[in-house]
C-alpha cells in the first residue's frame, strides 16, 4: 500500500499543480478577452476622434497618405493611428495576463515594446506636421519666386521641401531613439558626403553655369552700368 502511495505521490502533485494553475489561466483567459474588446473599441474611438479634428485632412496635404498608397497599402494615416492604439492596448493586456500567469520574463519584454509604442505615435505625428510644414515651406518659396519673377521658383521650391524634410526624418529617428544615435550619425554623414561632392562639382566644373543662374534669379539693372 505504502509503495502505490508513493508511485501516486508524484501524480498527485501535478494535479495540485494543474489545480493551481487553471484558474490563473482562465482569469488570463478572461483578461485577454477583455483586452481584445476594449482594444477595438479604442482603435474606433481614435479613429472617430481624428477623422472629426480633420487629421486625414492633414495627412492628405502633407502627402503622407499618397506615400501609403504607393507603398501598395490602402490605409490611410489614421486608421494607422487607430492599428497603434488598438496594438498598445493589447499590449497592456498581454502584460496583466502574464503577470497573472507568473511569466515575469515575458512580461519584462512586452514592458519594453509597450514603452517603445508612444515613441513611435510621437515619431508618426513629427513625420506627419513636418510633411505638412515641408510643403508649406515649398509653396511659399514658390510663391515668392513668382512674385518676384525670380525662375527656377519650382527648384527653390523643392530645395526648401527636402530640406525640411531631411531635418523633420532626423527628428522623427531621434525621438525613436534607435541604435543609440548610429542612425543619425550614418545619415548626417552619408549628407555631408553628397553635399560636398556637389560643392565641389558645382564649384569646379560649374562656375559658368552658377553664374547664368544667379544672373537669372538676381538680374542686374543694365542701366546703372549706362554713361
Amino acid at each position: 500500500m505504502q509503495s502505490i502511495d508513493v508511485m501516486l505521490e508524484p501524480l498527485r502533485a501535478l494535479l495540485q499543480q494543474v489545480g493551481g494553475f487553471m484558474p490563473r489561466l482562465f482569469l488570463a483567459a478572461a483578461l485577454l478577452l477583455a483586452g481584445w474588446l476594449l482594444a477595438k473599441a479604442f482603435r474606433f474611438s481614435v479613429v472617430k476622434a481624428l477623422r472629426a479634428l480633420n487629421f486625414h485632412v492633414l495627412s492628405e496635404r502633407a502627402g503622407i497618405d499618397g506615400f501609403l498608397q504607393q507603398g501598395g497599402t490602402e490605409k490611410d494615416t489614421t486608421e494607422i493611428f487607430g492599428w497603434i492604439a488598438y496594438a498598445l492596448v493589447i499590449l497592456a493586456s498581454l502584460i496583466i495576463a502574464f503577470n497573472s500567469l507568473g511569466l515575469t520574463q515575458v512580461t519584462d519584454l512586452l514592458g519594453r515594446v509597450l514603452l517603445f509604442v508612444p515613441r513611435l505615435l510621437v515619431a508618426l505625428l513629427v513625420l506627419v506636421f513636418g510633411s505638412y510644414f515641408a510643403r508649406f515651406a515649398g509653396n511659399a518659396v514658390q510663391s515668392y519666386c513668382r512674385s518676384t519673377q525670380i525662375s527656377d521658383g519650382d527648384l527653390l521650391g523643392r530645395f526648401m521641401q527636402y530640406g525640411v524634410m531631411v531635418f523633420v526624418v532626423l527628428l522623427a529617428v531621434d525621438h525613436l531613439d534607435i541604435g543609440g544615435g548610429l542612425i543619425q550619425q550614418t545619415f548626417l554623414i552619408l549628407l555631408s558626403g553628397v553635399v560636398v561632392a556637389l560643392a565641389l562639382a558645382f564649384g569646379i566644373g560649374g562656375r559658368d553655369r552658377a553664374a547664368a543662374l544667379i544672373e537669372r534669379w538676381f538680374p542686374r539693372d543694365r542701366g546703372d552700368h549706362l554713361p
